[in-house]
C-alpha cells in the first residue's frame, strides 16, 4: 500500500501504532476526523512517507521523536490540533519539505532557526505560538518561499534587518499580529512577484516608502505607528490599501486619494471626539438595501467587497468597518456570502441573515461618534455553509473569538455549536460595552481554529450577519437627526387638547403596560444573559411531551422530573421540569441557563433551549438514546459493555471535567458527579449531565466554604462533606468513585452484599493491598487488557485520596489514563470514614476505616441527595450575583 487517505470521516479514538507498519506508505491523509491523543512514535517508520496531512484531526500533545527519520518527506500539513511544547527543532534536518503549515496549534516559542535550511520551502505557514518571542532571520535563506505566512506568531525585532529582497519568488506574504519594529522596507514593496502585504497589527513606524511593484495590490498596514503623508502610489486603480490605526495626519488632498472617513479611523483621532453625535446604530452585513427589523431597529446597508485589505466607513460617519486577510489557497474567495433563498430558524428577521461578512484573518466594527456610556452589544450570527446531513461537509467547523472595546468575550466561537448543531439558525450574543472616547470596536478574530477547506477551499474565519448597539441611558443627542424650526403655538393647542384625553386612556391602560413592560423586561434579561437559545413556548413543549405524561418521565432527581417529548419538526428531546419545591426562583433559572449555554463539549449534555413562560422553568436537552451509565451498568438495561468501550466511557469523562475545570471560559466544579449523571448517546459516548447543581466560583478563589452541602452520598469528598471546602478536586474524588463503578459493574454501595464487600472502595483498597486488584473487575467482562484496567484502577486510587492535594487535576488524569503521564506503582491508602449519621449529626471525626460511606439503596435510581447550597459568586459579566442550585 502506498496512499491511504482516511480523512473527511468521524473517526475517534487513538491512531492505531500499527500504522507504523506500512512502511510502503508515501501518502497518509487522516485530515478531518476526531481523533484523540498524540501521534504514535512507530509514525516515525514510515520512511517512504511523502506526504502527511493531520489538520482538523483531534490530536494533541508534542511531535514523537521519531518524525525525524521522514527524511523523505515533502508535505506536512498539521493544522487545527492542540499539538503542544516547542516545534521540532528537527523539523530543520527534513530538508525535502516543501510545504509546512502548522497554524491553530498551542506550540511555544521560539519558532527554530533550523527551518532556514529548508530551501525547498515553497508554502510556509505558522501561526498562533502562544508564548515565547521569535526571529524573523531564518526566513532570508528560503528563497523558494512563494507562500510565507508567520501570523500571531510573537515575532519581533526590526523588519529592516532581514534581506527581504532574496525572496524574489513571494507572491503572499503575511506578517500580521506580532511585534515587529523598525520602519517598512523599500525591498518588500518592490517584490516583483508580490500581490498580497499584510504587515498589521505590529509596530512599524516612520512613513511608507514612494516606491511599489505593479503587481503589488493589496497591502495592510493597519494598527502600527506609521506617519508622515502618502505615498504617490496610494492614487493607483485598483488598489486595496488598509492604513486604519495609524498616525497620519490626513489633509482634504489625502481624503480625495482613498475611501472617504480615514480621518476618522486614526489612532486617538475619532471623529467627533469631545462633540458625540449618535446614541445607536445597526448594520445588516454584507447586505445591499438597509431594512427594518421586527423590533422596529433600522439596519443599514453593508455592500462593499473590502477584498484582502481595506476599509468603509458610512455616509453619515456613524459606523465603519475594517477587513484584513486573504483566504488561503482561494484566488477568488468574496467575503460576502449570500444565502438569499434560505428561511432561518430562531429569528421573526429571516431576512437579515440572507447575507453575511466573512473574513480570513481580523474584521473590525466600529462606532463613530457615541455619547459616551454604557451600552448594550448585539451581535447576530447564521450558519450557512455546513449542512445539517450526515455527509462530509456536515463536519465543518467555524470557530474564531469576539472582542469588544479590546475585552475577549468569547474565546473559540462556533456559530453552529452554539446553535445546537444546527446551520441556518439565527444566534444572538448580548455584550454591555462602555464607550468612553465616544469611539466603539467590535472586533472578530481568526486565531487558526476550525477547518479551512469545507465546503471548498479556502473557506473559515470569522461571520457575522448584523449588529446593532443601543444605549443603556438615557441620551442627550439627536441621533443624527437635525434639529427643526420650532412651531410651538400650534402644537401647543393640540398638545393640551391630546393631553387630556391621552391622560384618561394612559391611566386605564397604566396597570396592563407596567405588567407588560416587567415581563419584558424579566424576558430580555434572560435573553441577554443566555444568547438567545432555542426558546420554546409552554405550549409546545405540553405537546410534545403529551401534557407531560408520567409515562414519558425517563427520571426524577432532586429538582423534578425529566421527560421525554418529540417536537413537531421530529426532534426527540429531555425536558427538565423544576420543581416549586427546589425553590428554584427567576435568577437561580437564569444561572443554569447562562452556564449551560456557554459550555459545550463533546462530553457534555448539549442544552437546546429553555421555556420562559410565565412561572413555569423548563429546561429542553439533546435526548440520548441509550439512558445514563448506572442504568447500563447495574440496571435493568440489555446493554453489554465490553472493556474497550468502558475505557472510552472514563476517558470521555474525564475530558469532559478537564474541560469543565481548566478549559471553559467559566470555572465550573460539577459537585454531583455520579453514574446517573452520565449519559450515554448512540455510540455510547458519555456525556457529563446535569448541571443544576454546578457550582461557578471566580478565578481568583482556590475554594469555596459552605455550612451546607450538594451531591450524593458515596461520591462525596472529605473535606466536601465534613467542612463544605469546595474545589474541583470534589469532582476528581467523586470520578474516581465512578470508575470503581465502570470497572467492577456494580454500585459504589450494595447492601445485599456481606458486610465486608458492601462499600465498593473499601472492598477495592482492599483487594488492591492483597495484591488482587484485578479481582474487582467486572465478572461479565471475557477479554480485557490486565496492564490497561491495573493503570485505569491505580488512577482511581489516586483520584480517591484523602487529601484533595493529593489528588491530581483531570488534565494530569487524562494523560495518566492516556499513557502520557506516569501513574505511581504504589498507591498509598489513605484513613477516612463518613458515615451518613455523621453528616446528619455534625461529627466531623475521622477514624481509620477505608471507605467514603453511603447509605442509598442498591437502586441506582434511589441515591439520596443532599440539598443544594444557596449562596455561590457572581460570575463575571452578570448583572446580578448568581445564586447556586
Amino acid at each position: 500500500m502506498q496512499h491511504l487517505s482516511l480523512g473527511f470521516n468521524p473517526l475517534s479514538g487513538p491512531l492505531p501504532k500499527e500504522l507504523g507498519n506500512l512502511t510502503n506508505v508515501n501518502l497518509l491523509g487522516i485530515s478531518l476526523d476526531n481523533f484523540t491523543g498524540g501521534l504514535p512514535e512507530e509514525l516515525g517508520n514510515l520512511s517512504k512517507l511523502e506526504q502527511l496531512y493531520i489538520d482538523s484531526s483531534g490530536f494533541s500533545g508534542p511531535f514523537p521523536s521519531t518524525f525525524s527519520k521522514l527524511k523523505k518527506l515533502r508535505i506536512l500539513r498539521a493544522s487545527d490540533n492542540d499539538f503542544t511544547g516547542k516545534i521540532p527543532y528537527y523539523f530543520g534536518s527534513l530538508t525535502n519539505l516543501e510545504d509546512l503549515v502548522l497554524y491553530g496549534n498551542s506550540f511555544e516559542g521560539p519558532i527554530p532557526a533550523s527551518l532556514s535550511n529548508l530551501t525547498r520551502l515553497t508554502n510556509l505557514i505558522i501561526g498562533d505560538i502562544v508564548n515565547g518571542s521569535s526571529s524573523l532571520a531564518f526566513i532570508s535563506n528560503l528563497t523558494s518561499l512563494s507562500t510565507l505566512i508567520l501570523r500571531n506568531c510573537k515575532l519581533s525585532g526590526n523588519l529592516g534587518a532581514v534581506n527581504i529582497s532574496k525572496l524574489a519568488n513571494l507572491i503572499l506574504l503575511d506578517l500580521s499580529f506580532n511585534n515587529i519594529t523598525g520602519q517598512v522596507p523599500r525591498s518588500i514593496l518592490t517584490l516583483d512577484k508580490l500581490e498580497f502585504l499584510i504587515l498589521g497589527n505590529n509596530s512599524l513606524s516612520g512613513s511608507l516608502p514612494d516606491v511599489k511593484s505593479a503587481s503589488l495590490k493589496n497591502l495592510d498596514f493597519s494598527y502600527n505607528l506609521l506617519t508622515g503623508k502618502f505615498p504617490s502610489w496610494a492614487t493607483e486603480r485598483y488598489l486595496h490599501l488598509n492604513l486604519v490605526a495609524n498616525n497620519f495626519v490626513l489633509d482634504s488632498t489625502d481624503d480625495s486619494i482613498l475611501p472617504s472617513g480615514l480621518n476618522c479611523l486614526q489612532q486617538d483621532t475619532p471623529c467627533f471626539l469631545g462633540s458625540p453625535q449618535y446614541y445607536s446604530f445597526a448594520v445588516d452585513c454584507g447586505g445591499n438595501r438597509s431594512m427594518v427589523g421586527s423590533d422596529s431597529t433600522m439596519y443599514d446597508l453593508d455592500p462593499t467587497d473590502l477584498g484582502a485589505s481595506s476599509y468603509y466607513v458610512s455616509g453619515q460617519t456613524r459606523w465603519g468597518v475594517s477587513n484584513v486577510g486573504k483566504f488561503n489557497q482561494a484566488p477568488n474567495g468574496s467575503n460576502i456570502i449570500y444565502s438569499s433563498n434560505q428561511q432561518f430558524q430562531n429569528t421573526a428577521d429571516s431576512e437579515l441573515f440572507q447575507t453575511a461578512r466573512m473574513s480570513a484573518s481580523s474584521l473590525r466594527y466600529y462606532g463613530l461618534g457615541l455619547e459616551n456610556g454604557n451600552y448594550t452589544v448585539v451581535l447576530q450570527f447564521a450558519e450557512t455553509a455546513y449542512p445539517d446531513t450526515q455527509t462530509w461537509q456536515s463536519l465543518g467547523r467555524r470557530v474564531f473569538d469576539i472582542y469588544v472595546q479590546g475585552s475577549l468575550r468569547e474565546k473559540n466561537f462556533n456559530i453552529r455549536k452554539t446553535a445546537g448543531g444546527k446551520s441556518f439558525a439565527a444566534v444572538s450574543k448580548s455584550y454591555t460595552a462602555t464607550v468612553s472616547k465616544n469611539f466603539l470596536e467590535i472586533h472578530l478574530f481568526w486565531a487558526g481554529k476550525g477547518t479551512c477547506c469545507i465546503p471548498k477551499q479556502g473557506y473559515y474565519g470569522p461571520m457575522i450577519s448584523a449588529l446593532s448597539v443601543t444605549p443603556n441611558f438615557t441620551p442627550t443627542v439627536r441621533n443624527g437627526v437635525p434639529k427643526k424650526k420650532s412651531k410651538a403655538g400650534a402644537i401647543a393647542g393640540i398638545v393640551i387638547g391630546a393631553s387630556v384625553l391621552g391622560l384618561v386612556a394612559l391611566f386605564g391602560i397604566l396597570m396592563f403596560t407596567k405588567r407588560r413592560r416587567r415581563l419584558a423586561r424579566q424576558q430580555q434579561e434572560l435573553y441577554d444573559l443566555i444568547g438567545q437559545p432555542d426558546v420554546f413556548s409552554y405550549a409546545e413543549l405540553k405537546l410534545a411531551t403529551d401534557n407531560f405524561s408520567p409515562q414519558n418521565i425517563l427520571g426524577e432527581g432532586g429538582y423534578g422530573p425529566v421527560y421525554k417529548g418529540t417536537l413537531t419538526d421530529g426532534r426527540v428531546i429531555a425536558v427538565k421540569q423544576l420543581s416549586q419545591s427546589s425553590h428554584q426562583g427567576k435568577r437561580q433559572f437564569v444561572a443554569e441557563v447562562a452556564t449551560i449555554s456557554a459550555v459545550q463539549h463533546r462530553n457534555l449534555v448539549k442544552l437546546h433551549g429553555c421555556c420562559i413562560d410565565s412561572n413555569t422553568h423548563l429546561l429542553v436537552y439533546e435526548y440520548l438514546e441509550n439512558g445514563s451509565l448506572d442504568r447500563a451498568l447495574f440496571g435493568d438495561s440489555s446493554m453489554k459493555l465490553d472493556w474497550s468501550t468502558r475505557f472510552e466511557i472514563i476517558l470521555g469523562i474525564a475530558r469532559g471535567l478537564t474541560y469543565l475545570h481548566e478549559e471553559s471560559s467559566i470555572r465550573i466544579v460539577h459537585r454531583d458527579i455520579k453514574a446517573s449523571n452520565v449519559l450515554l448517546d448512540t455510540d455510547l459516548t458519555p456525556k457529563v449531565s446535569d448541571f443544576g447543581l454546578a457550582k461557578l466560583y471566580e478565578e481568583n478563589k482556590s475554594h469555596v466554604s459552605t455550612s451546607r452541602i450538594a451531591g450524593t452520598f458515596g461520591y462525596l469528598a472529605p473535606e466536601y462533606a465534613m467542612r463544605g471546602q469546595l474545589t474541583e478536586k470534589a469532582d476528581v474524588f467523586a470520578f474516581g468513585v465512578v470508575v470503581l463503578e465502570v470497572v467492577s459493574g456494580r454500585s459504589n454501595t450494595d447492601n445485599s452484599l456481606e458486610e465486608r464487600n458492601v462499600y465498593l472502595l473499601e472492598r477495592a483498597w482492599g483487594l488492591y493491598e492483597g495484591n488482587q486488584p484485578l479481582q474487582i473487575l467486572d465478572p461479565r467482562l471475557e477479554e480485557f487488557y490486565a496492564e490497561e484496567v491495573l493503570r485505569v484502577i491505580r488512577v482511581a486510587l489516586i483520584c480517591t485520596q484523602g487529601s484533595p492535594h493529593q489528588r491530581p487535576a483531570m488534565s494530569r488524569v487524562v494523560a495518566m489514563l492516556t499513557g502520557k503521564a506516569e501513574v505511581a506503582e504504589e498507591v498509598a491508602k489513605p484513613s477516612y470514614v463518613i458515615t451518613e449519621s455523621q453528616l446528619r449529626d455534625g461529627d466531623g471525626g475521622c477514624t481509620t476505616s477505608s471507605y467514603w460511606a453511603s447509605t442509598s439503596t442498591p437502586e441506582f435510581s434511589r441515591q439520596k441527595e443532599v440539598d443544594p447550597l444557596t449562596r455561590s459568586p457572581t460570575i463575571t459579566g452578570a448583572s446580578h450575583e448568581i445564586e447556586g442550585r
